[in-house]
């Protein structure tokens, strides 16, 4: 084929996307750190998704109409860093199609080029061996070697063997891929969209399984696989009181209950402290669970959210516009001068935030990073001429600078990110937001405020590791100071004390611990105890933070 319109691209696109879809367990797989969080392959695959949806029931011709729609669905749909810059590749390459109607194997080539350069401009400071380094060698290997007289197929070959060899470099790259004996996530999603395409282009469309099976592991992906398709699942938790007394009540076994748990869903939490059990699983069948659970005892405590519900209901706002929409009156509110926009996840720190004077909550966090349109969103709800936001995550700061970005060009909306890359610094920046200031004083003092607060956290490992020069096996616990392991330790109080004790020093003065899931009132009892007596100098407040996967959040100033 020498040539192709709007109609092939959107065959390769829907290909790419289901192809994606059907291997993102796999890539998240290949995730360094062995923490419970927003997974790479997950993040592109629902940014993906949210482009291919775009594009679906579109019939362009016209290569450029298709391939702007097409970015403009993964922009709003773009989650975590890895989506982020999938969204940029793919402006970048709409953006070089502008006044085309098809394009040749030259004019493909250049299209992956200028992806590639505004991805690159898209981060700040961009990390080689990674997904980045994988789309510039690719496409500059088709840019150094096409022909006019090449097809499309040609360029397609050529540009996947390259990124084959490319991610093979990884490692030798960014040498904590090559400590952990992985290659990169997200140049691996990338690859997979691509060969998605090829098939796309071939005529040979990869259909979207409707359970993901890619690896040995395939009860959990599948779950995982399924999740995403039905639009999140239910955010199940429960506390089982075991009743291994009674002759009609199982003994209850650690491990195969956490199997069966990994059959049922994903992002699982098990805690056992004596007789009681503390669960959290995001699953499609939560009457299942319960009634899994009940053959070992009786559940003191259950509930199950509807994520989907959640999702679309994300801020106080989005319910505005539903009566918008059912014509329901509203009372008008006065335009605020600020907006302070923060995310969360749990309901203890979203009260703390909204205690220091948030306006909206976008949740999420580890679990599930929120997209560029739910910054969108709550933005335009908040009603204010200047919002800043603040993602409290690393790995949602680029989602949330897409957000101000589209805000700014609008011109209806002033917007900012505060880069606070932890809860602490989050809380630490609001505090020190000032409404009399302006914007520029207001960034300038709030990314002051957060030098001077230390962030650490306590969770669990999802997999067997070495990493930093540390052991880590899976269902240990880890201190986390930033984005390093410091220690681990099979037993939660030893871990939390060995984490104060890198983190508090001579010139510390107050300590924050919000406690979590995977935390219980006698953990939290000894540890008041153990920090009132090894630290008399300091101040210590405990903090309700009911966040999942963190069973302690932890901020020294």
């Amino acid at each position: 084929m020498k040539t192709i319109n709007g109609v092939v691209l959107k065959r390769m696109i829907i290909s790419g996307s289901n192809n994606l879809y059907n291997h993102y367990p796999e890539v998240d797989a290949l995730n360094v750190f062995p923490v419970p969080d927003g997974d790479t392959g997950l993040n592109m695959n629902l940014t993906v998704t949210s482009g291919s949806k775009e594009v679906a029931n579109r019939n362009d011709e016209n290569i450029y109409d298709l391939a702007k729609a097409f970015s403009k669905g993964l922009l709003m749909g773009a989650r975590g860093n890895s989506g982020v810059i999938t969204s940029q590749i793919f402006r970048g390459f709409a953006q070089a199609l502008e006044g085309k109607a098809e394009i040749n194997a030259v004019q493909f080539a250049e299209a992956w080029i200028q992806g590639k350069e505004v991805a690159y401009k898209a981060v700040m400071r961009p990390v080689e061996g990674t997904m980045l380094t994988v789309i510039r060698e690719s496409a500059q290997m088709l840019m150094d070697h096409v022909k006019p007289n090449w097809s499309i197929e040609d360029c397609m070959r050529t540009m996947i063997k390259e990124a084959h060899e490319s991610l093979k470099r990884t490692p030798d790259l960014l040498p904590i891929l090559k400590e952990v004996g992985v290659v990169d996530s997200g140049g691996l999603g990338l690859i997979k969209i691509l060969e998605g395409f090829e098939l796309g282009l071939l005529d040979k469309v990869v259909e979207k399984l409707e359970a993901t099976a890619v690896t040995a592991k395939a009860g959990k992906e599948m779950a995982g696989a399924k999740l995403e398709a039905e639009e999140f699942g239910y955010c199940t938790e429960f506390i089982l009181k075991l009743d291994e007394k009674n002759p009609d009540k199982k003994p209850f076994i650690e491990k195969r209950f956490y199997e069966y748990l990994e059959q049922q869903g994903n992002s699982i939490v098990l805690v056992k402290d004596e007789d009681l059990v503390k669960v959290h699983i995001h699953t499609l069948n939560p009457a299942s669970v319960f009634a899994y659970a009940f053959k070992y005892g009786e559940c003191v405590t259950m509930k199950a959210d509807n994520m989907a519900i959640q999702h679309e209901n994300i801020t106080e706002s989005s319910k505005g516009h539903e009566h918008a929409k059912s014509g329901k009156k509203t009372q008008p509110v006065e335009e605020k001068v600020y907006g302070l926009i923060s995310v969360a996840a749990g309901e203890g720190m979203a009260q703390a935030f909204k205690d220091l004077g948030v306006h909206e909550i976008v949740s999420g966090g580890q679990t599930m990073n929120p997209s560029t349109e739910d910054f969108l969103k709550a933005a335009r709800g908040v009603n204010a001429k200047n919002v800043f936001f603040f993602p409290n995550n690393p790995n949602i700061i680029l989602a949330a600078k897409q957000a101000a970005d589209a805000l700014n060009e609008e011109g209806l909306i002033n917007a900012a990110v505060i880069e606070s890359k932890t809860i602490p610094e989050g809380l630490t920046a609001i505090i020190n937001f000032i409404p009399d200031m302006s914007m520029a004083e207001n960034l300038e003092a709030m990314n002051a405020a957060m030098k001077n607060v230390k962030s650490g956290a306590i969770t669990f490992a999802i997999k067997d590791t070495k990493i930093n020069g540390l052991e880590v096996k899976k269902d240990h616990f880890m201190g986390i100071v930033g984005k390093k392991i410091v220690n681990t330790s099979k037993d939660l109080f030893e871990a939390t004390k060995s984490l104060l004790e890198n983190m508090v020093d001579q010139a510390s003065s107050l300590v924050t611990i919000f406690y979590g899931e995977g935390s219980n009132d006698a953990i939290i009892e000894k540890l008041r105890d153990y920090t009132y007596e090894a630290y008399r100098g300091v101040d210590f407040e405990f903090k309700p933070g009911h966040q999942p996967v963190y069973a302690f959040i932890i901020g020294v100033e």
